[in-house]
């Protein structure tokens, strides 16, 4: 069988730098599933992004042909005239790209930017094209179409957005659909959902993929065949099965050396103690009001966060999961004062074991001032969190400046000390952010929340963004930052197998809830809510041959009130959190 897409000696440059493309060839055959496989700046995306021509400007192709099949024998891209190149754009060759929030344009409603594709094309107009669209939003599984039709992408959730980039895409019914880092940003239900809804549609239309990603799990779960990218070079090629079962090249058995999992097996159950809870939430709700649609509309009371009840002890970490919306992060804010909790509620810091408790609720402005010196954050997205106008000794600088610590020489000293924490050189104080990685940034990131010597840190995603050898670099470094100066962790995450590596105990939530709570032991080896096993089967391994299994993951992640009926809820009736064991609750009527 010809293939479909085949890309052969590319080369791509800017300027006169070395090419950051160098010599890549890959192809697809129709119906099947190629996964680009590397880290960020291996050039996967560029490489994809030439196919359609549409890099940037300053980049050059030097050499390399792409050769598209067609109904007259293949045509090689490189050749074509633009005009010839908008007529396969969005009709032959799709893409969807990693962020739908900044792909799609924030002023016009979401049917019309997918209508748009038709009408380009030719392909449908009118009523037809109408029809066409609503048939593709209920395809990847939006409920209300008409809704979705009408709305703007800020009103839609992240996986939203993404079904909306992915009805686009498809809606054209393209023989090729590249997808870059489609699942990046999404909660592991989500994800899990919106691969199955591309895999449905591939098998329904016939229609080939090329897969760019860093997921290892994703490629087990998608891929026919795999090709492997480091710096522009191709390492390793050929069927999924032997690329992920049996990796001949170092840079493919180091990525899977890197990939977080889920153990296999853990230690013997844990036993009661006197807990030395350094941070203690007990009975903390959080609702907030929102104005009516107008004037004369009552106004909404949303209760993001409901009667959450669980501790951080001294020197471990608990992690907080769910997916987006469910609470997590409103209980990081609380939990470091920059929310108030409703009243009745307690916020308990201890800062050394033995020392009275404070009570977060009760802080005046001066007494919060002086908590924040023991309890810091560090952020999901460092690039946002650090300013691009200030150099890095002003950045870590600033927190000492604020609360009026030591002279302008005892804050570099400092600033420098804590570089050599995060392994990074004090010689990068003069650089502004711009000019590091994504890992890098993070390690920045980290040294900033050190500066003031906190007892408590907050852990709000701080490895979602990031490759997965960066990822177990940081998740190292975060460890033994917690093992040397004993620190107490709270951390946000979405990812399962992460929070399998880092934590001694573990939160779930859903819809401000706490469904299971529990020891890493507990919950990932005796899961017992729905909700958690959903979590579990969704997160995908790089193992070809354990799918992710959808029933599961529907089951769990559907809406509370189609649970088996002892977890169920529906609005305010909520089954209590039970005791189960040692170190384990979960949200059943007994």
């Amino acid at each position: 069988m010809a293939a479909l897409l085949k890309v052969e000696g590319l080369s791509i440059g800017f300027g006169n730098a070395a090419h950051v493309v160098d010599d890549v060839s890959f192809s697809v055959e129709p119906g099947e599933t190629l996964a680009l496989v590397g880290e960020s700046g291996s050039g996967k995306t560029l490489s994809c992004r030439a196919a359609l021509r549409i890099l940037p400007a300053m980049a050059t192709v030097h050499s390399g042909s792409v050769m598209l099949d067609g109904p007259k024998g293949p045509v090689d891209l490189m050749g074509l005239s633009e005009r010839a190149m908008c007529d396969i754009r969005g009709n032959r060759v799709s893409m969807i790209f990693q962020e739908p929030m900044r792909s799609l344009s924030p002023l016009h409603r979401i049917g019309n930017q997918v209508i748009e594709v038709l009408r380009l094309h030719g392909t449908a107009k009118g009523q037809g094209a109408r029809k066409r669209v609503f048939e593709t939003f209920e395809r990847v599984g939006f409920t209300n179409p008409e809704r979705v039709f009408q709305s703007y992408p800020f009103e839609l959730s992240g996986g939203m957005r993404q079904r909306a980039m992915i009805a686009m895409a498809v809606v054209g019914k393209p023989d090729l659909l590249i997808a870059d880092e489609p699942t990046t940003a999404l909660d592991v239900t989500t994800q899990a959902q919106v691969l199955g809804l591309i895999k449905e549609i591939q098998q329904d239309t016939g229609m080939a993929m090329v897969l760019v990603t860093h997921d290892l799990g994703v490629v087990a779960n998608m891929a026919d065949t795999v090709t492997v990218m480091n710096r522009g070079r191709v390492m390793e090629a050929g069927p999924a099965p032997l690329v992920l079962g049996d990796p001949q090249h170092g840079y493919t058995r180091d990525l899977f050396a890197a990939a977080p999992k889920i153990p296999e097996s853990g230690e013997d159950a844990a036993e009661e103690h006197d807990r030395d809870y350094i941070l203690e939430m007990r009975n903390v709700s959080k609702t907030y009001t929102l104005k009516g649609k107008a004037a004369w509309h009552p106004k909404i009371h949303v209760q993001a966060v409901r009667g959450i009840e669980f501790g951080v002890e001294r020197g471990k970490t608990l992690a907080v999961v769910g997916e987006s919306g469910s609470g997590k992060t409103t209980c990081a804010r609380m939990a470091l004062g920059a929310e108030r909790a409703d009243p009745g509620a307690e916020i308990l810091f201890r800062p050394k074991a033995g020392a009275e408790t404070v009570n977060l609720q009760d802080l005046d402005n001066q007494a919060r001032l002086a908590f924040q010196r023991q309890a810091q954050m560090v952020f999901q997205d460092p690039y946002s969190t650090l300013n691009p106008r200030m150099r890095v000794k002003d950045a870590l600088c600033e927190p000492m400046d604020i609360h009026g610590i030591g002279t302008r020489e005892e804050r570099v000293d400092r600033a420098a000390e804590m570089l050599r924490w995060v392994d990074l050189s004090p010689n990068m104080l003069t650089r502004y952010p711009h000019a590091f990685s994504g890992g890098q940034r993070q390690r920045l990131s980290i040294a900033r929340a050190l500066m003031l010597g906190p007892t408590f840190l907050v852990c709000d995603e701080p490895t979602s963004a990031l490759d997965v050898s960066v990822q177990e670099q940081v998740l190292q470094l975060l460890e033994d930052i917690r093992d040397r100066l004993n620190l107490s962790y709270m951390f946000i995450s979405h990812d399962l197998a992460v929070v399998a590596r880092i934590a001694d105990e573990v939160a779930v939530m859903r819809d401000g809830l706490v469904v299971e709570q529990g020891t890493t032991e507990a919950l990932f080896h005796n899961p017992q809510h729905p909700y958690t096993k959903a979590l579990l089967a969704a997160q995908p391994e790089p193992d070809i041959n354990r799918p992710i299994n959808l029933k599961i993951v529907a089951q769990g992640a559907g809406d509370p009130s189609t649970w088996p009926e002892a977890y169920r809820f529906d609005g305010a009736n909520v089954p209590p959190l039970t005791k189960l064991g040692v170190g384990h609750k979960v949200r059943y009527y007994a």
